[in-house]
């Protein structure tokens, strides 16, 4: 195809990669070292926009042949992620004047935006290493607790298992269909070659691994609370994000031959039930969440069940209202110079009393995350749901519904405690000056964004199902 059209194919990739190289430049200089985090949010949301722009005016390419790929959908998809990141880069501000955040973050956001697009087993690979590589600094960066370090190598060495586990799926696919593109997995789907079924296993154990699937979740609780907020909400939301974006691009519209299916419902069930009991008891909010989203990472594989017509809609519409919820939680969050007194949910006690608006929101992330109605966590979890009764399995959806009722204990424990708890003696200092703590406007500002885009699409659902 022309070089222009490529140009324009690729245009929210390139805008991250000019603002990264800008970054490093503002960086090298004293005097515009405070730009590198405007520039960051800057860039990111304009390449937000372009992504948007480019499915609003259906532009349909392929640049490079079984490489990379962009439709409408991939477009709106591309977006939605990118707009998803700009919370966790005004999150950030809360790290002080720390330059490595911003330009970590909008590196890994560049293999982000290759994976909804990528039609190659090695673009994906391309995709999520661009990914990782970066979280891996940045959760050692933060350092606000002594568990930084370990928390970032139980990451590296899960995810490392997790890239070989994978690479060794595409080598058998490869074996046994003489192709690494994308579609080459339902070949090997239908097949009844011993290599092409290892191929399908494989990479459904490698996506568990990456995305905290019991029983391959030990990793992501230690992680997600030895990383600083910003970055465990990343990891939480964009992070799982992209391992879902990487089975929707193998897995997304083929029927899972009867083996690999017993396996994406099972696993993923387990994940729903003991996601959901092991956060209640957890003292920790980040812990909570942790624990949370290996039961999301469930309901998410789950939709894997369902007829290959409706799983991506479904799938991708989970995970913008997940992601919403979560970084919303992590904005509300009531800021304090001691990250681990911070993060205990005792801190919580009596919010409502000193920070009504931190609990407010706190609330709706919490009733969104537990799927109750009106908000649209509800309407995911329906459609998920539904696409598995439709699919012919109506006992794997009447367990995880079971399942899901255990996670309202703990949702609804949080806002019992922010509303109904007298606040901790030490609590009223800490909180009287969170809001001129750096970084409090920003917080503010992200949990806005979030709970605008929630409130959206409580009132019109429809729409963002409409939009892939």
């Amino acid at each position: 195809m022309p070089g222009s059209d490529a140009l324009l194919a690729l245009l929210p990739e390139h805008l991250l990669l000019v603002g990264l190289v800008a970054g490093m430049l503002c960086a090298l200089q004293a005097r515009t070292r405070a730009l590198v985090l405007p520039l960051s949010v800057l860039v990111v949301a304009a390449s937000a926009a372009a992504a948007f722009w480019l499915a609003a005016t259906g532009v349909s390419a392929e640049p490079f042949p079984g490489h990379y790929l962009l439709t409408p959908a991939i477009a709106q998809a591309k977006g939605w992620l990118l707009a998803l990141a700009l919370p966790v880069l005004l999150l950030m501000r809360l790290e002080g004047d720390d330059l490595q955040f911003p330009l970590l973050l909008v590196c890994s956001l560049y293999g982000l935006a290759l994976l909804p697009s990528a039609m190659n087993a090695l673009v994906l690979f391309l995709g999520i290493e661009l990914l990782a590589i970066p979280v891996y600094a940045l959760i050692v960066l933060a350092f606000k607790r002594p568990q930084a370090a370990e928390s970032a190598l139980k990451y590296l060495i899960m995810g490392g298992t997790g890239s070989a586990v994978f690479l060794m799926a595409m080598s058998l696919l490869y074996g046994s269909t003489g192709s690494l593109g994308v579609d080459a997995m339902a070949a090997a789907a239908a097949s009844a070659d011993p290599l092409a079924r290892g191929a399908v296993l494989l990479a459904l154990v490698a996506l568990f691994l990456k995305g905290a699937v019991v029983p391959f979740h030990a990793w992501a609780p230690d992680t997600y609370e030895g990383a600083s907020v910003p970055v465990t909400a990343y990891l939480a939301t964009l992070s799982k994000a992209a391992v879902l974006l990487v089975a929707l691009r193998l897995f997304g519209g083929i029927a899972l031959p009867p083996a690999a299916a017993e396996v994406v419902a099972v696993l993923p069930l387990v994940s729903i039930v003991w996601g959901n009991i092991a956060a209640i008891r957890q003292p920790s909010l980040r812990r909570m969440l942790a624990y949370s989203s290996i039961a999301h990472a469930g309901y998410l594989f789950y939709g894997f069940l369902g007829a290959p017509a409706g799983r991506e809609e479904a799938i991708l519409a989970y995970l913008v209202v997940y992601a919403l919820a979560t970084l919303l939680a992590f904005a509300a969050l009531p800021a304090d110079a001691d990250d681990a007194r911070r993060d205990r949910l005792d801190r919580l006690d009596g919010l409502f009393h000193r920070n009504p608006v931190a609990a407010a929101l706190m609330s709706v992330a919490m009733l969104s995350l537990a799927g109750l109605p009106p908000l649209p966590g509800f309407t995911v979890k329906f459609a998920v749901f539904k696409t598995v009764v439709a699919a012919g399995h109506p006992v794997w959806a009447l367990l995880g519904l079971v399942g899901s009722f255990l996670g309202l204990y703990f949702y609804l424990r949080v806002i019992m405690r922010m509303f109904m708890q007298p606040s901790p003696a030490d609590a009223e200092a800490a909180d009287g000056s969170a809001p001129r703590a750096p970084g409090a406007a920003s917080a503010l500002l992200a949990g806005g964004l979030c709970l605008a885009a929630t409130v959206g699409l409580m009132v019109a659902p429809g729409w963002l199902y409409a939009r892939f």
